[in-house]
């Protein structure tokens, strides 16, 4: 029996596509991000969007790990997205401009935005847009004050997310308009004051703060200058002397005031319409090493998509998997990790 013979030309295009389907640039989708399946709890039905991407306070290391509890502990289903590599499908940081999976916002019930100075695709950044507009909720941590920053294309119709936009409608840019605030300074001395944090005694009812009692993480406090009228102080930010948990407060202005680290609001979408807001700059994955911390963060959760009434007394926060995060720093990412290597393990 003989072969038909097959075109030159068809050759050429069957190798190409040969080729192109086993590169890395056609990575499958559920390699370029990951999903934890919740399958009991409160939050069962509810799908959270954690987006990650920052050079420094290693949010690829703090979301998966919030996924996760989020997810086993409290039936949330959580789907994290990372700044990828193109070229090999790896994490990496400091790609500013790729992060897969944004058209996943619209399946979302909320969105954890931990990202520093990232200048999406107009493609991609459509569906952040879209998502703000709808009302749904948001938590912004640590470096989400400064999310976004337009260098490359000053065009685009989503320049005005720049954290130093000066335009008049968000002056201040995405962190400003909706957090309330955008990077400011480094208020404790960077890797040399760590931070105590100091519940809002006029807010200690919140059912954010149920059951937070201690807080500390070595990450510095963040500067602010002032928050909107309508923004709700959970917890201030008390600078120590060092790095250790039992060093003392600094003396002087430095601590009084001292400045807010983690406050709700709510942002007006369309006249009449708001979405519930919860900001927290003390959040670098080494800091989530502390229980209480990673349980404020959880009970944020609830509070956001308005699960308040069912926030545990004392949230479960413990770890699913190990969890070992590195000192914060430009960087000092784990190399050649893929987000396949971080699925759930049962």
């Amino acid at each position: 029996m003989k072969l038909p013979l097959i075109p030159v030309s068809c050759f050429s295009l069957m190798t190409a596509l040969l080729a192109f389907l086993a590169s890395p640039l056609n990575l499958r989708a559920e390699q370029q991000w990951v999903v934890y399946e919740g399958k009991t709890g409160p939050g069962l039905g509810r799908h959270i969007v954690l987006i990650a991407g920052d050079e420094e306070y290693r949010s690829e290391e703090a979301l998966p790990m919030l996924g996760q509890i989020l997810a086993k502990h409290h039936g949330f289903k959580c789907t994290v997205l990372f700044s990828i590599n193109p070229e090999d499908g790896t994490i990496d940081p400091n790609n500013q401009t790729n992060i897969p999976g944004m058209h996943l916002l619209p399946t979302a019930d909320l969105v954890v935005l931990f990202t520093r100075f990232r200048e999406l695709p107009d493609k991609d950044m459509r569906y952040f847009d879209e998502y703000l507009k709808s009302g749904k909720p948001i938590i912004g941590l640590r470096t989400a004050t400064h999310a976004f920053n337009y260098t490359r294309n000053k065009n685009s119709p989503y320049a005005k997310y720049s954290f130093r936009y000066n335009g008049q409608d968000w002056k201040g840019g995405f962190g400003k308009e909706v957090f309330g605030e955008t990077w400011v300074s480094h208020h404790g001395s960077h890797r040399h004051e760590s931070t105590r944090g100091v519940i809002n005694e006029k807010q200690w009812r919140h059912p954010i703060l149920k059951g937070v009692k201690d807080l500390w993480g070595p990450t510095d406090v963040y500067g602010i200058n002032k928050l909107p009228e309508d923004a709700k102080v959970l917890v201030y930010g008390q600078v120590l002397t060092g790095m250790k948990s039992d060093d003392p407060p600094v003396e002087g202005k430095k601590n009084d005031p001292m400045m807010p680290i983690a406050w709700t609001r709510s942002y007006p979408v369309a006249p009449g319409r708001t979405s519930r807001v919860f900001c927290s700059t003390f959040c670098s994955s080494i800091d989530l090493k502390c229980e209480d911390l990673r349980r404020l963060l959880v009970n944020a959760c609830y509070w956001a998509v308005k699960l308040e009434r069912k926030i545990p007394k004392k949230a479960n926060v413990d770890f699913v998997s190990p969890y070992e995060p590195r000192f914060y720093g430009n960087n000092n990412f784990v190399k050649g990790v893929k987000p396949s290597d971080l699925a759930w393990k049962e």
